[in-house]
């Protein structure tokens, strides 16, 4: 089986380390070059190209006839995608004979569309996973190859989840490999009426609510915690990230108490519009978690006033 790659980030990075180990011969690896206003916490593809030595290039622009003719160069059976982050025409995907075929960060149908993982976190999902399917011109509709389900435990971060996603790709794609290599590539509906669609998220989207109820305050902190941008509130114009926090138990905190930030015994407390509290347990300033310094609960003394 020949291939033409287009890969980024962590998945990108590990699926192509499949690829190598199993023989497929990758006649070009195609990703991105990292944005400069990024954190760039993940692996970079091109350096796992290089070390493995493929042929790469950077594509900015997916549309441009020039990676076309690349990628017809190469003479490709198939393509694969691993979380490149732009749209493949169609008429680059009709280059390979055998099919286009992309790894997606969730148990699709659910959570087709952008950051699937964080989304799977903001709603209080126990379950998400990594799927192998064919390309199409809509997004994460084509057919399913395979799929690996991971667990979303309580408490667990989007990055934490990314992690196990990253996994069940790299699981999903060996054992994908050896049928799909054999001309007898599994297809199963993606039945798109029984799952959903999620668009990016933006900055402004991490602005933490407490007027709702505290297992929603909870889990948007889990699914923009560092390594992403951190759910933040501002106080007397100063940005606050709340990096880290853990739910309270019903009763812990006082009744009564404004839904926001609260000093309580010399804990950081949060309290949310159902009456239902966080303990912060990393309280960070700065304009995202990657640009912050932490902030003590003596120091948040001269910014809220303290209850015990």
């Amino acid at each position: 089986m020949r291939a033409v790659v287009f890969a980024y980030h962590n998945v990108g990075d590990r699926c192509l380390r499949v690829l190598h180990a199993q023989g497929v011969d990758v006649a070009l690896v195609v990703t991105h070059r990292d944005r400069p206003d990024e954190n760039i916490w993940f692996q970079r593809v091109a350096d796992t190209a290089a070390e493995l030595n493929l042929s790469f290039l950077y594509a900015e622009d997916p549309t441009d006839p020039a990676l076309a003719d690349a990628v017809r160069a190469a003479r490709p059976d198939v393509i694969f995608s691993f979380y490149y982050r732009a749209m493949i025409p169609a008429d680059v995907l009709a280059i390979a004979p055998q099919g286009a075929f992309n790894m997606h960060g969730s148990l699709l149908p659910k959570y087709r569309g952008r950051v699937p993982v964080n989304w799977a976190v903001l709603h209080g999902e126990t379950e998400t996973g990594a799927t192998l399917h064919a390309m199409e011109a809509k997004p994460d509709a084509g057919y399913i190859v395979d799929q690996t389900a991971v667990p979303i435990l309580p408490d667990d971060t989007a990055g934490q989840v990314f992690e196990k996603v990253t996994v069940a790709a790299e699981q999903t794609l060996w054992r994908a490999l050896p049928a799909m290599k054999a001309g007898q590539t599994p297809k199963r509906p993606n039945r798109l009426a029984d799952g959903s669609y999620f668009s990016g998220r933006k900055p402004e989207d991490g602005r933490i609510d407490f007027n709702q109820p505290a297992a929603a305050v909870y889990n948007l902190v889990r699914a923009v915690a560092p390594p992403y941008p951190g759910a933040f509130t501002d106080i007397g114009g100063r940005r606050f990230i709340v990096a880290q926090a853990r739910r309270l138990e019903g009763g812990t905190v006082p009744a009564g108490l404004r839904p926001g930030l609260h000093l309580l015994d010399g804990r950081i407390v949060a309290v949310c519009g159902d009456g239902g509290a966080l303990r912060v347990l990393q309280l960070m300033e700065g304009s995202s978690a990657d640009h912050a310094s932490p902030v003590s609960a003596t120091e948040l003394q001269n910014i809220i006033p303290a209850k015990s």
